[in-house]
């Protein structure tokens, strides 16, 4: 499933956890934080889902 967001979009958004930028990956159709925290948020039919919450850590 290809992430569809405008890049405007993509721009103005930050992680809620620790206010990095994101970046698109395509390949698990997640946002992933360029911060410090490397937090990957879902993506569910072209809407970030942008909560902590929902948010897959990465790996140790």
């Amino acid at each position: 499933m290809t992430v569809r967001l405008d890049s405007w979009l993509l721009e103005i958004l930050a992680c809620p956890n620790c206010g990095g930028g994101l970046r698109e990956d395509e390949r698990a159709s997640e946002l992933v934080c360029t911060g410090s925290c490397g937090y990957a948020y879902p993506v569910r039919d072209d809407i970030p889902v942008l909560l902590v919450d929902e948010a897959r850590t990465p790996a140790p």
